[in-house]
Formats: structure tokens, sequence, C-alpha cells
């Protein structure tokens, strides 16, 4: 490794040879970092006895022309959504955000995750209508050209669905690279209408306090949501990371909740029925509502928890040796900003505070970052968020105790991982 390092910088501050994040306040500073394959190229890299690094055969010819719209690189074909779980129809299921493939809190918008029940709608902006009705003074029908006349505001927020990382719930513990496990999240840049500016036109009447939330896909997915949380900082969004969203993120329009469960973020947005009680749908009956030990159900649901994950090192990934290297992962909280996450190198017996990357902002993915001298021995690694609200993730004992294994949503445990002596990566129970 480089950079101006001092004998004090390389005391651990935690067990397991976790150094001071204050590391990463260092210019010049090198770290290793776990890899795989693909994450270097190399299934696309040239041969050394075809291309001379000082003279590749690149800067000697014309490049390619303008395109109309831009590309990943074809060095980069690894880095896709990974589909599963479809069944009939072909549109019913998910894909992954790979992100552990990814860097910084911004998710492309090609890889945004996806959960569709009935596939993706083919909509002609120009003959789609949000209409606003019910308990309101008058009701209202909007163009998306007239959408697009309104102010407009711009947020960075992740969306999760309610279902990620569901597997934690599993007896065993899944064996996926942590997109596979964890990717039902992302994280962009909504820019739209703030939807009290269209809730005061139509008047909302004063007996009102749930709105039913309907998008234009063949199921007509329809949600239940509170008058108030809609009022407060709901977005009708146009675009997301600077262009129009794209169909299978909702196009042309989508409802934008910050901090909530995804399903609440409804795609293809229609209609919104203001009322005076939620319509207890199946989306809000049979799912999303989970039987408790004590005999109760959760319902309504909204807000998701405080998480975080370590992206590198990972399952699928793998260590080359002793040496310092960078651990960095993801966090976000639905209650607003990440205060700290720590890290732990020896199973949980100690933690380390990570180096949190800026910006931080509330109900976004923050970036963490931690040094660790490896030993070459055996270790798990663990990360633990801390949101403003002193709400602090919980280790999976925990979780399960206080929920029980009749639940499906909201898994936001604490995850472990394994590092074996030469290098290999897994997750495990800890």
């Amino acid at each position: 490794m480089a950079g101006k390092l001092t004998e004090d910088d390389l005391i651990p501050v935690a067990g397991g040879g976790l150094l001071h994040r204050r590391l990463f306040l260092q210019g010049g500073l090198v770290l290793a970092t776990a890899q795989t394959a693909t994450s270097l190229g190399a299934e696309e890299a040239p041969k050394p006895e075809t291309e001379d690094p000082a003279d590749p055969s690149w800067i000697h010819r014309t490049g390619l022309p303008f395109s109309g719209y831009g590309t990943p690189s074809k060095y980069e074909k690894y880095v896709v959504r990974n589909t599963g779980g479809n069944r009939a129809p072909a549109g019913d299921g998910v894909s992954w955000t790979p992100l552990e493939d990814l860097e910084g809190i911004i998710t492309p918008s090609g890889l945004h995750f996806e959960r569709h029940h009935d596939g993706v709608p083919d909509i002609d902006p120009a003959v789609h209508r949000l209409v606003i009705h019910g308990l309101v003074r008058q009701p209202l029908e909007f163009t998306v050209a007239n959408l697009l006349r309104y102010p407009m505001r711009s947020r960075f927020l992740f969306i999760e669905c309610g279902g990620n990382s569901n597997a934690g719930w599993h007896e065993e513990p899944i064996q996926r690279p942590v997109g596979n496990f964890h990717g039902l999240v992302s994280c962009s840049e909504w820019t739209g209408v703030p939807l009290s500016i269209l809730l005061d036109e139509a008047g909302v009447d004063a007996k009102a306090s749930w709105v039913i939330a309907e998008g234009a896909d063949a199921g007509l997915l329809n949600v239940s949501l509170p008058l108030a949380k809609l009022m407060d900082d709901a977005i009708v969004a146009l675009y997301q990371n600077g262009e129009r969203v794209r169909p299978e993120n909702g196009y042309p329009l989508r409802l934008i909740v910050p901090g909530w469960e995804g399903i609440t973020n409804v795609k293809w947005l229609r209609r919104l029925h203001v009322t005076d009680a939620p319509a207890m749908t199946r989306n809000e009956t049979a799912k999303y509502t989970e039987l408790q030990p004590s005999g109760k159900a959760r319902m309504f649901t909204f807000v998701m928890d405080a998480k975080s994950l370590i992206t590198s090192p990972s399952p699928g990934q793998k260590m080359h040796g002793a040496n310092i290297y960078e651990i960095r992962g993801l966090a976000w909280s639905g209650r607003g900003k990440i205060a700290k996450v720590e890290v732990s190198a020896d199973g949980g017996k100690s933690w380390g505070e990570a180096h949190l990357q800026e910006p931080v902002m509330a109900q976004c993915f923050t970036r963490f970052r931690s040094a660790w001298a490896w030993d070459g021995q055996a270790a798990v690694l663990k990360s633990r968020a801390t949101d403003e609200t002193g709400y602090v993730q919980p280790e999976r004992d925990v979780l399960v105790k206080e929920r029980g294994r009749e639940g499906y949503f909201h898994y936001n445990a604490i995850v472990c991982w394994a590092i074996d002596e030469d290098g290999t990566i897994s997750h495990v129970y800890a």
C-alpha cells in the first residue's frame, strides 16, 4: 500500500485489526480491495502477446463516432441486474441491483431494482392521465404535459422493497452475492411535483385522512397511504437521475414516498382517491401484514428502518493475502439521516466507527468506509447503522425473537460475512 502513514495510524481501534477512520482524511492513501475476476475486466482483457500496454492498438486508429444515447463499455458487460422469481405471467418477478459492483450512492437508472406484478406497461404519455378525486372540493385530471409545467423538487432518495433481504429469515444463511440477496434497494435523484400542491389545488375535505394510490399496470396495483404523509413530502416524479423516468421504473409518472417501503411508491401512477379509511386491499391484508409471536399482526409498517451492509469484501469476492484492506458498504434509513456506522472484524466483540462519505442526506444511501489490517486469519465482518433518531440496527437473533418467523418483510438485521484463511468469503449467522 501507499500513503503517508505513521505508526499511530496503524494501531487498531477495535479487535481484528480495524484502523481509525481518520485514514480516509489523508491524501494518497491506497488500500487493497477484495476482488472478483470480472471486477478487473478479466473476461475481456487483451492478451499480453497481442497488446503492448505502452503502445496499444487503439491509439493508432480513429475511435467510434457519436451516439444518440450513451451505453456502458463492453468491458463492463457483467454489471447487470440479475432477474429472478418470475412466474406466469413472465412480467411477474424481480430484478436485483448489483450493489457489489457499484460505487458512490447513486444507482444508474438502468440498474435500479424492479418488482413487477403484471409486467411493464407500454404507456403513451400523450394519453396517460392522473386523476385526483373522492373527498375533494373539485376532482382534477392532469395530463403529463400539464404536470411538466408545475414547479418541481429534486431529492436524492432510496427506494427499498419491503421484501428485500427476506432470505435472512431462513434457518440457514443463503450464499449469494450481495446484490442477489439485498439488491431490492436502489438510490436515485427523483424530480417531480410535490403532491401537496396538487392536493391543495383539488381542495381536500376536512374528513379525509387516507389516499388510495393506483397504478396503470394490468393488475391496477393500489395501496392505501395516510394523507398526512403525502401532504408532507411525497412527489409525483417525472424524472430520475436527470432524465425522464424509465418504463420499468414507472414512466411516465411515479409516486415517490420518501423512506417508505417500495410498494407505496406506486409506478405508472394514474389515480389518487382521497378517502377517510384505508381500502384494505390484498397488498395490505394478505400481504404486508405479519403475524407476530404475541398473536398480534403488524400492519401498515410503512417506514424502512435503518440498515447497513458491507459490499466489499463480500460473498463472490476473494481476499488476496494479508494486507490493509478497504471495507466499504452502504447504509440507509427511512427515518432520516445515518448518524454513524460501526464495523466489527471480530464478529461483534468490538466495534470501530467507519468514515461516512459526504454528502450524508436523509432517506438516502450513505457510503461508509473503514480500513482493516487483515492478518490472514479467519475473521467475521459486520456493520451496524445508527440513524439520527437513535435507532440502532439490530442483531439477527434480536430481530427474530421480536418478530418470529411468520413474517416476510422488513428484514434489517446486521449482516455477517466470514473470511476464511484462504480469502474465501461466505454469509454466516453470528
